[in-house]
């Protein structure tokens, strides 16, 4: 008994499409994951800002923007904010 080739060739597809479909199921959910963990961060390096600040009455908001600012930035996006800050 032999296979069709369009059989094979449509069988090869349609594994090349569920591969396909399950990267890209998979890549948002990391970059979602790593965007969350970096605002959760960004968070603390603001609360950690806020807690030396209070020793002289400066403090900066921690907000979803300046929390994923700092957390995608690292230390020149905490930097940034207390500029930013410090200019208005």
């Amino acid at each position: 008994m032999r296979i069709p080739w369009e059989l094979a060739v449509s069988f090869g597809i349609g594994l090349l499409l569920l591969c396909l479909i399950g990267y890209l199921l998979l890549v948002p959910r990391r970059f979602m994951w790593r965007l969350v963990a970096g605002g959760v961060m960004g968070a603390l390096a603001l609360w950690a800002v806020n807690l030396v600040g209070a020793l002289v009455g400066f403090s900066v908001a921690i907000n979803p923007f300046t929390a994923m600012s700092v957390g995608f930035l690292g230390l020149p996006g905490a930097a940034l904010v207390v500029a930013l800050k410090l200019l208005m």
